[in-house]
């Protein structure tokens, strides 16, 4: 039986057979292929891309001797999607997630995060000549006022109306809303919660949570949440809502809170992870962490140097002692603060919840595009398999954006964005970062040095 469906699956793989009259922008032969799909590597391939898109996969003799990019004892895999990204210094940002094999990002927000804004950032996304990740983005942040994230990082540069949207009242969300979804917004982003940092305030109320969700689904828009905790969670899935863009915070019972996690598996969920948010805040204590992302050469000296200031170590000092004195965790280090939240991201994952990669790039210690594959490496840490992390950071994050039909996997008909890697994967997923070539839209691109 499994040797019928693996005929089924090559059969699905060859698309439209190529012939000697065909002429391909570009072929990578020969490769292992990894397609994203969860399905398992296979061996010595042909890829043919033509017209930006995968015309081809097949296992057959070449017959064109030009724009072939040799693949053998290499492995190929999508192009990345880092699905949580905040971003001001843009043009410095997408080289570096290029040069990364981040070839898509999903933007969510952010305190410059204007019309016009948005549209510099899908304009440079659209090109070709100069290195650039595909963008996708929510609306601008909906919050109200004296609440996350104005309240948190308190910077002039959140105005009412333009980079953020305080609600006031149910009434006003509807134009709001109708106001936003006449730009090319894939969803509405909208924060919950009462947090991050005290003092506290209180959260969104519930008729507000469920007016946004009714209005953004007569709109033809998903919701996008921001939460940190199992409250805000149960509000999310109470107004029907899809989306969630943070794990961080969250603290599920499999046994006791059968109610929570049935809600959960009957939702439909996409749930952006963001676990480089918790290991960003102890990123200072860890000198070796800090030398790797200076060993790439492509991040700012004096950008570096300034996060090595002692304020930073003190920061992480006084979350290390919270985390053990508040939190009750022993020994707070990266194993045990992350692992028991990548046990449950597995669980869900396992039972159909569509888990998505993201990092929260922009904050303090997450780099882009590095970023993501430090999130990668979380979620090995934690037990998940390297065909699965693959899948969360390509096919999942297509699937939530509504685009897997273009998008997300290396299959005959979708845009040909995909890395081309030295090592296994599949061995260490550490090994997303033996780069060889990165290629958006058919073309391979320029990488930093």
């Amino acid at each position: 039986m499994k040797h019928l469906i693996f005929l089924f699956f090559l059969a699905g793989l060859i698309g439209c057979t190529p012939s000697q009259e065909d002429y391909f922008d570009l072929i990578i032969s020969n490769v292992n292929l990894i397609d994203g799909t969860g399905f398992e590597l296979t061996k010595n391939v042909n890829v043919y891309i033509k017209d930006n898109k995968i015309y081809a996969i097949d296992s057959k003799t070449l017959e064109q001797n030009q724009n072939i990019l040799d693949g053998k004892d290499k492995f190929l895999i999508p192009g990345l999607f880092d699905s949580h990204v905040h971003t001001s210094s843009y043009k410095k940002d997408f080289e570096r997630f290029i040069h990364f094999g981040i070839t898509s990002i999903f933007v969510t927000g952010g305190s410059k995060t204007t019309d016009e804004f948005y549209e510099k950032l899908r304009t440079l996304g659209e090109q070709d000549s100069l290195p650039s990740p595909r963008v996708f983005h929510t609306s601008q942040i909906m919050t109200m006022e004296g609440k996350h994230p104005a309240k948190t990082y308190g910077a002039s540069s959140w105005i009412d109306g333009e980079t953020v949207f305080n609600l006031r009242d149910t009434l006003q969300i509807e134009s709001v809303i109708n106001q936003v979804s006449q730009q090319p917004i894939v969803g509405i982003k909208l924060v919950i919660e009462d947090g991050p940092i005290p003092p506290f305030v209180d959260r969104m109320p519930q008729e507000f949570v469920n007016k946004v969700s009714k209005e953004a689904a007569k709109n033809g828009k998903g919701v996008f949440a921001h939460i940190s905790d199992n409250t805000e969670l149960s509000m999310v899935l109470k107004a029907d809502i899809k989306n969630i863009v943070h794990f961080v915070g969250i603290d599920l019972d499999f046994e006791n809170g059968k109610q929570l996690i049935d809600s959960i598996y009957k939702s439909d969920l996409s749930w952006i992870t963001t676990l480089m948010l918790e290991k960003s805040f102890i990123y200072p204590l860890y000198p070796e962490w800090m030398q790797r992302v200076e060993d790439f050469n492509v991040f700012d000296t004096e950008d570096i140097k300034i996060l090595k200031d002692s304020s930073y170590i003190q920061q992480a000092e006084q979350y290390v002692y919270m985390l053990k004195n508040v939190w009750g965790i022993e020994n707070p280090n990266l194993e045990n603060i992350i692992i028991p939240y990548v046990e449950e991201i597995n669980i869900l994952n396992k039972n159909g919840v569509n888990m998505v990669l993201g990092t929260d790039t922009g904050n303090n210690f997450i780099f882009p595009g590095y970023s993501l594959h430090e999130e990668m490496q979380l979620m090995e840490l934690g037990g998940i398999e390297p065909i699965e992390i693959i899948k969360m950071s390509s096919h999942n994050a297509a699937k939530m954006l509504d685009m897997l039909d273009t998008h997300g996997t290396i299959e005959v008909g979708k845009f040909a964005d995909m890395i081309l890697l030295d090592k296994d994967p599949l061995k260490s997923i550490s090994n997303t970062l033996s780069i060889n070539k990165v290629i958006k839209n058919g073309r391979i691109q320029k990488r930093i040095n």
